[in-house]
This record gives structure tokens, sequence and C-alpha cells, in this order.
């Protein structure tokens, strides 16, 4: 490559001999950072504001530039066109490739908008911008897979089912206590997100390479046009920082942690040695070779999403260890990983209807419940409520499930004299109080799986998850694409 040919990159003047050419092949961020297109170019239409009142281009120019700019977006929105910018010949980077674009649009009106401007400050406001956007998508998917698991709780009614410590059955909780369980995580998880959303929302413009930029530029102008909280305060932080987009990933991992949870749940309550859910067959697949086989790869595949996720948390963890201040090139490394995880919102759409979807088989959950003893606590706690300390109480109930077992029947089929072997403060009113609904019942607590009390969590859980999405209808997101 002679100068000559080398005069395309913006940083040409400096050098005299050519790159090695498979080095600078392998070195482009052009392959994965034409991602960025359209925050670069909202990025670039701020920064065009704020030279523009700083002197640099005149009204008319202004204009110009900032309506090829719209064009450029609108031109390589499509996959067809946006695979040419990725596949661009002589554009090294995502800046390169607009700066040649508005160049091909405007000729030398184009070299003027990187007056006062860094790459350094573009990059680290172009993944601001993305997270951001990738925050936006999954917080709306988070609530919507939120609403379906409350919308199937609501449907589930009183049905019962047992719950697990130790993956041994323990108490009797209702479907809908189960379910709100994992609605309760994901709406953690919309917490992490919107608090990662708040400490990323300030604008790196006009923090030039390290030290700031070299003209007296108003930088509230480009913040505000990007809807940033405010510039950010430091320019060397600023051109540094990939605090965000490893927060980000951070975030993702608990969202992909909860996600695996419920699939290896659902994927354990599909066998037919539990045979509690029924898989819907739209998300199910069959064997090659076994006819009567329906396996769950939706569930599957959710529950190992959280190795990708967490691989690119980890990922960025390395690549900024260490790092001395401000830009390094390290920090290109740091996109893919957060390209890699796009696909997590995408995973979340097809959670929600898959559990609109799901089948309960409510009567052989309810016999589960039925059995094991899972009236135990109730009983300890009726004797409690007798006057017995807890400790002596304990010890009493486990002794009749130990006489229970031996003679093959459960807690309620012990007859009035077998158990007041074990204590006079045995009544007939026991039986009543170690019921299915009565043990349900005993849990009057916030937060505990008494019916009443699941009512009212239903109908707050419901009333923080559609705030959720009343606001992220507001910011209207784009349409989820892509795999994770």
């Amino acid at each position: 490559m002679s100068n000559e040919q080398q005069s395309g990159k913006m940083w040409s003047g400096r050098f005299r001999e050519p790159l090695d050419a498979e080095f600078e092949a392998w070195q482009k961020s052009i392959v994965f950072d034409w991602q960025l297109l359209q925050e670069e170019a909202a990025a670039s239409k701020a920064h065009a504001s704020a030279i523009a009142a700083a002197g640099i281009l005149s009204s008319d120019e202004l204009f110009h530039l900032r309506a090829a700019l719209d064009d450029i977006a609108a031109e390589y929105s499509t996959p067809e066109n946006a695979a040419k910018v990725r596949d661009h010949a002589i554009a090294e980077d995502i800046h390169h490739f607009v700066e040649l674009a508005l160049t091909e649009k405007l000729g030398s009106l184009a070299l003027k908008l990187h007056t006062g401007r860094s790459r350094n400050e573009q990059i680290a406001t172009d993944l601001r911008l993305y997270v951001r956007k990738q925050i936006g998508f999954t917080i709306q998917t988070l609530a919507a897979w939120a609403l379906a698991l409350v919308e199937k709780a609501k449907s589930a009614g009183d049905a019962i089912m047992p719950s697990y410590t130790h993956l041994q059955r323990a108490e009797p909780v209702l479907i809908a206590h189960w379910l709100l369980a994992y609605a309760e995580m994901l709406l953690r998880d919309i917490s992490r997100l919107q608090d990662c959303s708040a400490r990323l929302n300030y604008c790196p413009l006009g923090s030039g390479a390290i030290a700031g930029a070299t003209l007296a530029l108003d930088r509230t102008i480009a913040a505000r046009e990007l809807s940033f909280t405010a510039p950010t305060p430091n320019s060397m932080d600023a051109t540094s920082d990939r605090d965000f987009v490893l927060e980000y990933l951070q975030s993702l991992t608990f969202v992909g942690l909860h996600m695996s949870r419920f699939a290896e749940e659902v994927t354990l309550f599909a066998t037919a040695e539990f045979g509690f859910v029924q898989l819907p067959e739209a998300f199910s697949t069959g064997s090659s070779a076994m006819p009567q086989k329906k396996n769950p790869d939706l569930t599957e595949l959710v529950r190992a999403k959280v190795g990708r996720i967490h691989g690119a948390a980890e990922a960025v963890t390395l690549q900024i260890k260490g790092l001395p201040l401000a830009y390094n090139k390290d920090m290109q490394e740091t996109q893919e990983p957060a390209f890699a995880v796009r696909g997590t919102a995408q995973t979340l759409q097809l959670l929600a209807r898959f559990t609109a979807a799901l089948q309960f088989n409510t009567s052989r959950m309810r016999e589960a419940a039925e059995s094991g003893y899972l009236n135990a606590m109730a009983a300890a706690t009726y004797l409690v409520h007798k006057g017995i300390p807890f400790r002596k109480a304990h010890e009493k109930i486990g002794n009749a499930v130990r006489f229970g077992l031996e003679k093959g029947v459960e807690l309620n089929a012990l007859s009035l004299e077998e158990l007041r072997q074990f204590g006079e403060e045995f009544q007939q009113d026991f039986f009543s109080a170690i019921t299915l609904e009565a043990t349900l019942d005993c849990h009057d607590v916030i937060g505990g799986t008494a019916r009443n009390r699941v009512k009212q969590a239903l109908a707050a859980t419901e009333e923080k998850i559609r705030a959720v999405l009343d606001v992220a209808s507001t910011e209207q997101p784009e349409a989820v694409h892509g795999r994770a």
C-alpha cells in the first residue's frame, strides 16, 4: 500500500510505511461495530449541532450534514445494506465508514464534522447509546414475561403443588405462589438494568481523545439531543470507561440465571417422574430415533444461555483489568461481548409465549402435595397453638410421622387415639387444622402462600409490572432481533 493509497485513512498523515495487509484486516472492527451505525449517525448529528453552536458550521452546512447522516442511517438499516457496511473494503471501523459515506454525499463538507472530536469519545458514546437501547429492549421483554407469569398464576387459581427444599417435598403451596417467585426475580432484574441505565446515561461527546475538546464546545447540546442526563464530568474517565458494558453484562447474567432456574424446573416437572406440566408442542421437538419422544428443546436451550452471557461478562472483566488511563486498543475487544448477548431479549419473548402455552396437570400436582407429610409443619403449628413449645411440638409431630411411615399412612389418616400416644394435646380439631387448604392458609403472612395473601400479591405484582410496561411503551423501542 502506497502512502497515496493509505491517505484514505483518518490517521494517514503521520505514516509513510504501508500496513501489513494481514494485520490491517485483523485489526479492523467494522466486521462487528457495523452494528453501531444508528448510534454513530445519531451521535454525529449531535456533535454537528455542538460545533455549529461553536461557529465551526454555518446553519446551511449543519442542515446538510444532519440530513446526510439521516440518509445514511436510513439507507443502511436493512439487512442487505447493513452487510455492505460490515463488508466495506476500505472502512476500518464504523466511524470511518460514516465519514466515507458522508464524503461521497457532501464532498469536503463531510471533513468538517470531525472538528473537535476523537474516535475515543465517539465509540464511548456509541456504546453507551447501544447499551441503553438494549437495556430498554430487555426491560420490556422481562416485564412481558413477568406479566405472562402473572396471567398464568391468575388462571391457576387455587390449584396446589408441592414445594421443594433439597429437591425433597417440603410444604404445599399454590401454583400461583411458585409462579410469582419467578416474577419477583424478574422485577429485581428490571431494577438492576434500570440502575445500570441511569449510571451510564452521561454523554462523553466533547471529551476529545483524552484531555477534552480543543474547542469551547457547549457539551450540554449533544447531551440534551441524545437524551443523556448530562455530560460526563471527566474526559479521561469518559473515554476509558467500560464499566457500563460490564455492569450491563453482569445484570444480564442475573437474567440468564433466572431464565435457567425456571427452565430447569419446567424440564424436571415435564418428566414422567413428575408429570406436573405438559410441554407445548409448538416449543418442543421429537426424536429422530424414538417416535414417542417430546423433547423440551426450548427449556434446555434457555437453561444453557446463561453460559454465553456470563462468558461475555467474564471476557470484559479480563479485558479491562489493569488497563492504564485512558483509551487503549484493548477496549475494542469489549464490543463483541456486548453484541453477543443481544439475543437475550428474543429469548425472553419466547419464554413469555412458552409460559402462556404451558399447561399444568393440577390433579397430579395436588396428589403430590397431599402425600409425603407436607402438612407436618402445620401440624406442629397446631400444637404450638395448644401451648406446646415449638421444639417439643416438632418432636411430637416427628414421632407421629415416623409412626405413620411404619403404618404406611399420612398424618390425617391416623386416628385420634393413635395421635394421643404422642401427646394429650391432640384434639378432634387437629384434622381440620391439617387439611390441604388449612395448611396453605396457616402461612398467613406477607409473602406467604395463604390463599388471601397470594391473591393480594398477584394484584400488587401485576401493578408493578404494568407500570414498567407503561414506561417502556412510551419509549417505543424497535423490534428485537438476533440470537444469543
